[in-house]
């Protein structure tokens, strides 16, 4: 009599580990592949970038020339404006351009090395050199045309632009949920945002504002970084609201809220 035995299973084949800089070509690939359809096939294509937030600078800037004879810091209305109006800018253009990764990049994730994180991270990485340039061109001309002679404090600077462009990432992460599985939030995310220079500290400082309007901005974390902007372009200028361990809570909380839920649902959201 034969004894007949079920087949054993063969254990499955390691997977090959990925190539060194592989994660890194994808990235770059991504940039690429945004550069070309986003900047390459608009009318303009990067002066647009520069262009928009200059003109808003400028209308503002002249605008309150006319009402008032020195703005709140300084001699010059287009640079007081500038280095508030900047900082919301790099946080608001990545929170929406992050949030748009995933439908943007839809059909290449679904080669298999091809990732969410690749598609957010080359989202948030172009989207800041471009800011960042426009940031500079735009402060830089403002000097040159108002013949300002500027003693910075880089490391302010620099902190506020960084943790600038980590708020809009960390929000983003989270819009890049909500914008796919909510495609309403989108649109209201665009109008929730159209008020913030009211409230960011762009055209008043937090100390000229009364009590009582103090202690509710004083829960915007971009009111922060406006003004640790501005003291860094303002030697005399020290304001004592700021609270970076506040912002830090702001960037981290959205961030990893937004991560969890994309690392959970990102394959249910890719195919709605």
């Amino acid at each position: 009599m034969s004894v007949t035995s079920e087949p054993v299973p063969l254990p499955p084949e390691p997977r090959s580990a990925p190539p060194r800089g592989e994660a890194f070509r994808v990235v770059v690939a991504l940039m690429l592949r945004e550069m070309s359809t986003r900047y390459g096939r608009t009318p303009g294509g990067y002066v647009w970038a520069v262009a928009e937030p200059l003109g808003m600078i400028i209308v503002l800037g002249m605008a309150f020339e006319l009402l008032a004879n020195a703005p709140s810091l300084g001699t010059s209305f287009l640079l007081f404006k500038a280095t508030g109006f900047m900082i919301l800018q790099v946080f608001t253009v990545l929170g929406g351009q992050v949030g748009n990764a995933l439908t943007f990049s839809a059909p290449l994730l679904r080669y298999p090395r091809v990732t969410w994180v690749d598609a957010i991270a080359a989202r948030f990485l172009l989207n800041y050199l471009v800011v960042i340039v426009v940031t500079v061109l735009i402060l830089w001309g403002i000097v040159i045309y108002d013949s300002l002679r500027l003693v910075p404090d880089w490391g302010a600077i620099l902190l506020a632009m960084g943790l600038a462009a980590a708020l809009g990432l960390g929000v983003g992460c989270l819009n890049c949920y909500l914008f796919m599985r909510f495609p309403v939030w989108n649109q209201l995310w665009r109008i929730l945002t159209q008020p913030l220079f009211l409230i960011s500290g762009v055209i008043f400082l937090y100390e000229d504002m009364p009590a009582f309007a103090q202690d509710i901005i004083w829960y915007n974390p971009l009111m922060h970084l406006t003004g640790l902007m501005r003291e860094g372009f303002y030697p005399l200028y020290r304001p004592t609201y700021i609270s970076l361990g506040y912002v830090a809570l702001c960037v981290m909380a959205p961030m990893v809220l937004g991560l969890l839920l994309l690392r959970r649902f990102h394959r249910v959201l890719l195919n709605r």
